[in-house]
């Protein structure tokens, strides 16, 4: 990066934790544990998003339609109706409670038990979700200053563990508005930028696009192992998106800090119209991604790190397989001007955008003969390069001052959701298991003080799980896996609290607990897609709790 670059990212980051911190330099423990109680819906629409679409989102899911297309999308297509269910059922309750986490709840209708089980289950899936948030931004650092990942794990975390325990909620919210609107604008400017580049208008991209299927936007076939499609989708994503909005402390924290229900009901009815669309053109920019190398060379392997510890292991091999992309490559750049021109109707062949997709798919062959080589040269190197495809394009396309912004943005995303995650876990730690289970009644400057312990103590573990993040084929969906993992039982806790009020604490903490176990067998003994865990989860709690009540209540 030039001097320019370091100027825009160190000004813009500055600015922002800056001022969020100045304004917070006086919280007390409300604002500190509930953001003061007085945020309007903009700043709560603004924050949910902001804590939603971490670094990883900005990283891995342009790479994600680069490789795969924009199926990824219909992961969102339930979330839409999640908000409204929120809305109407979880804040009107969470409000009228005055609680400071979702779990406290569950203890006020069920008992001590059932808040801690939805605590822990909280805990562990989140605190490991934070670990790979915290690796996504450590990648630019590596790849801008050659650094070891190991050495900017350290860095971005130790300077976000400072900066949440500094401002607690209202800090978070505060600091997560400004970094929305520079993470909106520097995608809008990269997407605009990135199109300006390109030889082809935006028809002519779709059709390339479409000819190697990275245009389907809608899968309707219905599949248990799929990943991505509209059922999947709408069930699961439903199911996810109720609980991750509705349970997770991250989330509710969001909300809870706002003037009244009103607040927090219209700021999450905002992510619902807005979420699709923003995922919409992130996966876009992916495409146009494709689009660009498919006229521009490209990297045959887009960590340059790793590419170069192969090259230097086994020289003979790598260039051997790079020069194989490199043929392949041009002979789909080719096949790409042959489909223009029939899709111009600058000549009459039939048959070119067929060629061309036959073209792709040697194109893509070759890449992974270029990660076997390197796998063969470097046995334990990471040949799983999607998350790098953005930043690399970044580096070495955009202007000054562009650089500089672009990274400001993936820096700021990574910050507003860390500082999300360790609140919301640290918050969990003090109110639920400290202060509930130790000290009772514990409030005030003490609950502070035990809040911003806890912050430290869980910034270090996700900094240990950070260490091995690299391990996940895509960032994304391994933040995504892991919350299905959790999300449907917790979510089923509070299905059973909701809805079904004969149940009592005995028959829904067993179903919680048969639940998660049967989601951690399915998930080993299975290939089964990983949204559907979510619906699985929620629907054991439901029925075994519903089936274990009539018995428990004839043995008391």
């Amino acid at each position: 990066m030039t001097r320019i670059d370091w100027f825009v990212l160190v000004a813009t980051l500055s600015a922002i934790v800056g001022l969020g911190v100045w304004r917070t330099r006086r919280a007390n423990a409300k604002d500190y544990l509930r953001a003061g109680d007085d945020l309007p819906w903009h700043t709560i629409g603004l924050s949910v998003m902001a804590t939603q679409a971490s670094a990883i989102t900005f990283l891995s899911v342009p790479g994600l339609a680069f490789e795969e297309g924009m199926g990824f999308v219909q992961f969102y297509f339930g979330q839409p109706l999640a908000l409204i269910v929120v809305s109407a059922v979880f804040v009107p309750i969470f409000y009228r409670l005055k609680v400071y986490t979702a779990y406290e709840y569950l203890e006020q209708r069920f008992d001590v038990r059932v808040r801690t089980l939805g605590a822990l289950l909280f805990l562990i899936q989140r605190g490991l979700a934070a670990g790979i948030t915290i690796y996504a931004p450590s990648i630019i650092l590596a790849t801008i200053l050659g650094w070891p990942l190991f050495v900017t794990n350290l860095i971005i975390g130790v300077t976000v563990i400072g900066y949440t325990v500094s401002g607690g909620s209202k800090a978070v919210s505060q600091t997560q508005k400004l970094q929305m609107v520079i993470i909106l604008l520097g995608m809008f400017v990269a997407g605009g930028y990135l199109y300006g580049q390109l030889p082809t208008s935006l028809h002519e991209v779709a059709s390339l696009a479409g000819a190697t299927g990275r245009m389907k936007v809608v899968d309707t076939h219905l599949s248990w192992n799929s990943r991505y499609n509209i059922w999947s989708g709408i069930a699961g994503g439903f199911f996810l998106a109720l609980s991750y909005f509705g349970t997770d402390q991250s989330q509710v924290a969001r909300y809870l800090g706002g003037k009244s229900s009103a607040s927090g009901r219209i700021g999450l009815l905002f992510n619902g119209v807005f979420k699709i669309p923003m995922q919409f053109l992130i996966l876009f920019v992916g495409v146009l991604l494709y689009v660009f190398y498919v006229f521009v060379p490209a990297p045959a392997f887009f960590n340059p790190s790793t590419l170069a510890r192969a090259r230097a292991a086994a020289p003979a091999e790598v260039a051997q397989a790079e020069q194989r992309f490199d043929e392949a490559a041009a002979e789909r750049k080719r096949a790409a001007e042959a489909a223009l021109a029939e899709l111009r109707g600058e000549a009459a062949d039939t048959g070119a955008r067929a060629r061309f997709a036959e073209a792709d798919a040697a194109v893509t062959a070759a890449r992974k003969q270029t990660r076997d080589a390197i796998t063969a040269a470097e046995g334990d190197a990471e040949t799983q390069d999607g998350d790098f495809v953005f930043i690399s394009f970044v580096l070495q396309y955009l202007p000054a001052g562009l650089v500089g912004l672009l990274v400001a943005v993936i820096m700021s995303a990574a910050m507003s959701s860390i500082a999300s995650e360790l609140n919301a876990l640290a918050t969990t730690c003090a109110v639920d298991l400290y202060q509930r289970l130790r000290h009772p009644g514990d409030a005030g400057a003490a609950g502070v003080r035990a809040t911003k312990v806890f912050t430290v103590v869980w910034g270090l573990v996700a900094l240990t799980f950070a260490s091995v993040a690299d391990l996940f084929d895509n960032l994304i969906e391994a933040v995504n896996v892991l919350g299905s993992l959790f999300y449907g039982t917790v979510l089923g806790l509070f299905v059973v609290a909701f809805f079904l009020r004969r149940v009592g604490a005995r028959a829904v903490l067993v179903g919680g607990l048969v639940a998660q176990g049967s989601v951690l067998v399915a998930f080993v003994l299975t290939d089964l897609g990983f949204l559907w865990f979510n619906v699985i989860g929620c629907a054991i709690t439901v029925v075994v709790a519903s089936l274990l009540q009539p018995l428990m209540a004839r043995a008391s």
